[in-house]
């Protein structure tokens, strides 16, 4: 039956929120989106899913604001409910979602310009949840699938427009009902290398997201459906208030940064991203007027992307105390022009748009620092990528394997920025080196961290990493990107900026070479090759002379920093 409302549905005025009932419903919530990622990590086959968590999911309410998510990679999260709005504006309206209902999307391009999904291999699925006939909230799942068609495997190197990039599916109904749509999926497996793999995640996701709905149907049935919607409102009014109690800290006033990206002159750069943000009150406001112009090249962020980027860091400001709902953005208005690398304009390619995500991040710091330097961070290691993929011995199935590189994080007026993490938007685990020699032929050599490559300060950027691995496979290619090798992450109140990062291939043996450029396009090698990849630190914050001597002893004593460089910098002596 067809749900015959086409507005939200929404409590009566004379209902107060509980509040002991209001903050049971926001954990709970939170649980219910935890359980959803739980199920979609233990269900997935590919390995960037099942080690590296590489999904997020979220519960929003029937307008499509957000109500609770779980800790998964922050560019995914602050997207769900900007792709839901949009399918719920321009595409499917309250009153075209039926019970059992799946409508998924990785389409960027969606809303009349590109307030969709963050890029094609981003699939996001939403599960309406009906309480009698009306749609009271959704469960939202976003997962990287691995390989969905594309120039390249797994949608990797220098594409220079859209349709290079894969299969794009528009908001459509890959369940109706209850039952699926086996026609589209055969489509969107039949435009993949890793049949096999696709199909178990996909259904992985799509029944991760629509179990959500009887665990949301409890609560209503528990609280009462009045009671439950006025919560609702509540949860979202109180984040509200509670950002913009803490952005009227924040001294009135406009400040300007810039940050480049394609640093080291590859595909034409540099090109600058430009951001003036204006303070008043408890309101901000992001203008990214003057950013430099889309390129051919993948590195274009999405408009629905931009705005995660600026909604993290604005909540990096205004601290995790508060809960995560629609209200954390409600103060946040965002300037950015269309057809510029903060905006990308149909056909422009977006799948590396992570290198101008992670940039945006360093953007709004740098910004901030002009006014609240003991509440920013400094310049983290950026975007980094490490894929290599190649034929099974013996075989035509081609695998990938590789990490979103973890790097040094910046420092902040009261800690050393953390060592070898995935930062910022991306927020991504790890892979276990064991799972990965396991299923893909790769023979990791070294991991360990990286002497001197922190900016140092009265509290040192994290440190970076030196990885080194041997491809085993045949007919194999790399398809590397990293930032940070020429203009390096910058320190904060004197700090000195981390060192660089570089690649190299067959270090230390005949036929040695360093990759030109930190970016590039799909690099071929042969078999029994190595790569090794050196990842940049973290910047410093605060002049090095007021570095207490513990601190660097403790930091030579584990091998962070070398002797000569403690004595250079700090005037120590080992």
């Amino acid at each position: 039956m067809s749900n015959d409302s086409s507005r939200p549905t929404r409590a009566a005025p004379d209902i107060k929120a509980d509040p002991v009932t209001a903050e049971i419903l926001r954990n709970s919530l939170r649980s219910i989106a935890q359980f959803i990622t739980r199920r979609m990590i233990r269900s997935a086959n590919s390995f960037i899913v099942k080690e590296m968590e590489d999904c997020s999911a979220a519960i929003l309410d029937s307008r499509g604001r957000l109500l609770a998510e779980e800790s998964g990679p922050p560019i995914q999260l602050n997207t769900v409910g900007i792709c839901l709005k949009t399918i719920l504006q321009d595409y499917l309206p309250l009153n075209q979602w039926n019970p059992g209902d799946v409508v998924i999307t990785n389409d960027p391009y969606l809303g009349g310009g590109s307030l969709g999904a963050t890029h094609t291999n981003d699939y996001i699925a939403f599960s309406p949840i009906f309480f009698g006939d009306s749609v009271i909230a959704f469960s939202g799942l976003m997962v990287h699938h691995m390989d969905v068609g594309g120039m390249n495997m797994a949608t990797r190197g220098w594409g220079k427009e859209i349709f290079q990039e894969g299969l794009r599916i528009p908001p459509l109904k890959v369940v109706q009902g209850g039952r699926f749509d086996e026609s589209m999926v055969q489509i969107i497996l039949n435009n993949t290398r890793t049949r096999e793999v696709l199909e178990n995640d996909l259904r992985a996701q799509i029944s991760s997201v629509s179990i959500a709905q009887g665990d949301v149907k409890a609560l209503i049935e528990r609280y009462g459906l009045e009671q439950t919607l006025v919560c609702f409102d509540e949860l979202i009014r109180q984040s509200e208030q509670m950002t913009r109690e803490q952005i009227r800290t924040i001294p009135d006033g406009c400040y300007r940064h810039e940050e480049p990206v394609l640093d080291d002159g590859a595909h034409g750069g540099p090109y600058y991203l430009r951001l003036e943000i204006t303070k008043s009150g408890g309101d901000l406001h992001f203008d990214f007027t003057g950013t430099d112009p889309q390129i051919k090249g993948p590195i274009n962020s999405p408009l629905s992307t931009t705005l995660a980027a600026v909604y993290y860091a604005a909540r990096c400001i205004t601290g995790s105390s508060i809960p995560s709902t629609e209200g954390c953005k409600e103060p946040i208005r965002v300037t950015a022009p269309s057809g510029t690398l903060v905006n990308a304009a149909f056909p422009a390619p977006v799948y590396q748009r992570m290198v101008v995500c992670h940039s945006i991040v360093d953007l709004v710091f740098g910004a901030f620092s002009q006014a609240i330097p003991e509440k920013v961070m400094a310049d983290s290691c950026g975007c980094m990528y490490n894929f290599a993929n190649a034929l099974l011995p013996g075989s035509v199935q081609r695998v990938t394997f590789g990490e979103v590189v973890p790097g040094g994080l910046g420092a902040t007026a009261r800690a050393d920025g953390a060592n070898v993490a995935a930062c910022h938007v991306t927020n991504c685990h790890i892979p276990p080196i064991e799972s990965m020699e396991m299923e893909t032929p790769v023979l990791y050599l070294a991991r360990e961290l990286r002497v001197d490559s922190a900016g140092d300060g009265q509290f040192r950027g994290g440190v970076g990493q030196r990885l080194v691995y041997q491809v085993l496979g045949e007919d194999p290619t790399l398809n590397h990107t990293a930032q940070k090798s020429v203009s390096l992450p910058q320190g904060i109140a004197g700090g000195l900026p981390g060192d660089g990062g570089r690649w190299v291939i067959n270090e230390g043996l005949p036929g040695e070479r360093t990759l030109p450029q930190a970016i590039g396009d799909v690099v071929a090698l042969h078999t029994g090759d190595t790569v090794t990849h050196y990842t940049p630190g973290g910047g410093g914050y605060g002049a090095p002379e007021l570095r207490s001597p513990q601190a660097v002893r403790r930091d030579v004593e584990q091998g962070l920093l070398s002797p000569e460089k403690a004595r250079r910098v700090y005037g120590m002596q080992f």
